[in-house]
């Protein structure tokens, strides 16, 4: 097994070699294509079909973002857990979306990136659904963990022989401090995801923001004491704010 990395729009691109054929451990964003088909066909001397499958482990711009054009492109299946194909849906779900297209917008300036086209369909439409323990088809090696908390579908994936494991965003960094991600939606999940993780004690960890790090050096009670107890999302700081106004208000009469 080859792991190939790659700089993306925002995050690390990881592309699983074996043999001739190649899996994406995530969707990437729209911004990325180019730069997946190009490795492809120029670094590797391979054909796009190579590519034959595209794992989503959660439905945020940069990991699903590039997955149906890439189908499209290569031919590859897209693979995810079940409930992400319902994570935009509704008039709810289509405003989430539209705010984590903005974020990654402004996580992209933060980068000194330009603004780039990242739209895309927040409907994801698999080809296979993949369950915590399963190992992945046409790549046994791998097998999946379903580590929800960031969203309700998070998927983490462990390479067995080697037990090398990507977390996507279960862990991020601010201000070079490992802390739990934006948004932490189910927080008693989330705990229970980074403590299955810290249990598993895998060789090496591989983040979508940061540099791949030994599991023993990270400190995952330090983590787990900054994960909320309530919340942290897109609807739960607005209301907060309507209820900061609102107490405001109420303090002025």
């Amino acid at each position: 097994m080859q792991l190939h990395i790659l700089q993306g729009y925002i995050q690390h691109i990881y592309l699983v070699q074996h043999n001739d054929s190649l899996m994406l451990l995530d969707g990437c964003s729209r911004a990325d294509i180019a730069t997946v088909t190009d490795f492809i066909q120029q670094q590797l001397g391979l054909p796009l079909e190579a590519l034959k499958l595209i794992i989503v482990t959660h439905m945020h711009p940069d990991h699903a973002g590039g997955a149906h054009k890439l189908r499209r492109l290569t031919g590859a299946r897209i693979a995810s857990h079940p409930k992400a194909r319902r994570w935009y849906s509704g008039l709810l779900g289509r405003t989430a979306h539209l705010i984590d297209v903005s974020l990654t917008w402004w996580v992209a300036t933060r980068l000194g990136k330009p603004k780039r086209h990242i739209w895309y369909n927040p409907l994801l439409k698999p080809d296979l659904l993949l369950l915590d323990g399963q190992q992945i088809p046409g790549f046994a090696e791998w097998q999946v963990l379903y580590t929800p908390g960031h969203t309700d579908h998070d998927l983490s994936l462990l390479h067995l022989p080697t037990r090398q494991l990507y977390i996507a965003d279960l862990i991020v960094s601010v201000k070079k401090r490992l802390v739990p991600p934006y948004p932490v939606c189910h927080p008693n999940q989330y705990k229970q995801s980074l403590q299955r993780v810290q249990d598993l004690a895998p060789s090496k960890i591989y983040f979508a923001h940061l540099p791949a790090r030994a599991a023993e050096s990270i400190d995952f009670a330090a983590i787990l004491a900054q994960a909320p107890t309530l919340p942290k999302n897109h609807w739960h700081s607005m209301k907060n704010r309507i209820l900061h106004t609102l107490g405001r208000q109420d303090r002025s009469h």
